[in-house]
């Protein structure tokens, strides 16, 4: 049976069961007040006829039901009741709608009434079962000198329910017809709301859709028009580091305040590069429509944190092999005139032509035993190498002393400080890099470049993401990406980055780093 059927029998049957048990409760109440009607009828007909002087009156004659059983007819037949009986003050009849039974004593218990009591109720008579009230009648002292019995047969008032049941029954099964009708209306509602699917048709959809958003390794956002996350999926939550109950809360209670503007902003977003927490994203937004009603916007994330590193990488890689190429005619002359000195036997001065020719060590300044970390001294030759075929001196401050174990986030630090001093600076430039661990454990990072330097309005948004102070275009790899890198693990580890002016006349970034922790998962660890 399909949901359809289903959803319809049991609405109709809810229906059903309530308008029986609702009849049932109006037929109990009807027949109350039908009853409470003729009881009250009875008992004011009783009390009209047991005050009237003329009643009272034909107490006193020789022959009372000569004028009692014509009055009590006339009452009868002008109240619509079935009988009005009126007895002395033994229980004997004056009055009957059978005229036989005058003189007879009544064949129910007058003893109540004829003690001064009103009674109302069922008793059954000579007539049959009837609803009846009886009254006292007194004299003008006030003593009881006979009573009034006026009564309606059972069986009229059950002709009277019986002629107001139609109607009821009407009343209820055109209640129930309507029932019936908005219980097809409502399963159509449901049906199309639901694209007239079947519960195993969705839940088929629900667990293939559960099934790709959880394996798809793309990250999914949605938010809907009043702010609310709506959908997160594995792959958002481990690139937001979202916590679980993100779904339902606010987006500005849960994501990064470098995402809010792209999924709750107005403007287009497609492919663009944002930085959360310490990881490399692409973000682009599409609204989610359905029937022509915007109810969300989507937001897709891609982790392009490694991608970067092999981005940068690749740059350098592809500028030392141009200036390799530029290079390679000098390097053969000056191969020859090495070849020449050593055939001539003048091994000094060939020795001397290629210390002046290789201008040394590649990294100048302090000796790098001074840091022992492996990964920043690798780190800091292989800078210096890239930095010399740019044209760029790269300079190892005197005060630098750094041990091992200090984990990725100086080489990270270290290495984006680099490049952005090495391409701020240009060829014949200097780079000065000083590397320090402090008594108090923290790491010292300082790196000097004689560039042009950074204005002083620009010196705390040059940690922001997107904003870069090289005149280059946006869309070389990683530009703005750098420094904002830096000043989020900074700000992890609790620690500070500063740009100021430079003693070689251009930018001074200083980067201090409390205590010694390890990155977060996925961050951008400079190639």
């Amino acid at each position: 049976m399909t949901l359809g059927a289903q959803l319809l029998l049991l609405q109709v049957g809810i229906v059903l069961v309530t308008l029986l048990l609702a009849g049932a409760v109006a037929v109990h109440y009807q027949q109350e007040q039908i009853r409470d009607a003729y009881r009250q009828q009875a008992l004011t007909v009783a009390n009209s006829t047991a005050r009237l002087p003329s009643v009272v009156d034909a107490y006193g004659t020789a022959d009372p039901s000569e004028t009692l059983q014509p009055l009590a007819e006339l009452i009868r037949e002008a109240s619509l009741v079935t009988f009005v009986v009126i007895t002395d003050a033994s229980g004997i009849r004056f009055s009957h709608p059978d005229p036989d039974r005058i003189g007879e004593r009544v064949s129910t218990d007058p003893t109540t009434t004829l003690a001064g009591e009103v009674f109302v109720g069922t008793e059954t008579g000579t007539l049959g079962e009837s609803l009846r009230a009886k009254v006292p009648v007194r004299d003008a002292d006030g003593e009881v000198i006979g009573a009034v019995s006026v009564g309606i047969l059972e069986r009229e008032l059950a002709a009277e329910f019986d002629r107001e049941a139609p109607v009821l029954v009407a009343w209820l099964g055109g209640a129930a017809l309507v029932g019936a009708l908005g219980s097809v209306l409502v399963v159509r509602l449901l049906r199309r709301r639901i694209f007239g699917l079947e519960p195993e048709e969705i839940a088929r959809l629900l667990e293939t859709r559960e099934a790709m958003l959880h394996g798809i390794r793309e990250g999914l956002v949605a938010v809907d028009q009043k702010g609310r996350v709506v959908l997160v999926n594995d792959e958002a939550s481990r690139l937001l580091d979202l916590p679980p109950d993100a779904v339902g809360r606010p987006a500005a209670e849960v994501l990064d305040t470098a995402m809010l503007p792209l999924v709750l902003g107005d403007r287009p977003v497609t492919d663009e590069l944002v930085l959360s927490g310490e990881r490399l994203l692409v973000a682009s937004r599409t609204p989610a429509v359905v029937g022509g009603r915007r109810i969300a916007d989507v937001l897709t994330l891609r982790d392009r944190t490694e991608l970067f590193g092999a981005m940068r990488e690749l740059d350098g890689q592809r500028n030392l092999t141009n200036t390799l190429r530029a290079q390679a005619h000098e390097f053969s002359n000056q191969l020859h005139v090495v070849q020449g000195l050593i055939e001539l036997d003048r091994r000094d001065e060939a020795v001397a032509f290629i210390e002046r020719i290789g201008g040394g060590r590649l990294l100048g300044g302090a000796p790098l035993s001074t840091v022992v970390d492996p990964g920043v001294t690798a780190l800091l030759l292989a800078k210096a190498a890239v930095a010399r075929e740019q044209g760029v001196r790269l300079v190892l401050g005197a005060d630098s002393r750094l041990p091992a174990g200090l984990g990725d986030d100086v080489v990270t630090v270290v290495g984006n400080l680099v490049d952005n001093a090495v391409d701020a600076t240009g060829q014949g430039g200097e780079v000065q890099v000083l590397v320090r661990q402090e008594d108090d454990g923290a790491v010292l990072v300082q790196v000097d470049d004689d560039g042009p330097g950074v204005a002083p309005a620009d010196r705390a948004r040059v940690f922001d993401v997107g904003v870069t102070t090289k005149g280059r275009p946006d869309g070389d790899h990683g530009r703005g990406i750098g420094l904002a890198l830096v000043a989020r693990i900074a700000a992890r580890r609790g620690g500070t980055a500063a740009v100021t002016d430079s003693p070689t006349g251009g930018a001074r970034v200083t980067v201090r780093l409390p205590g010694s922790r390890q990155p977060s998962p996925g961050a951008l660890v400079a190639p």
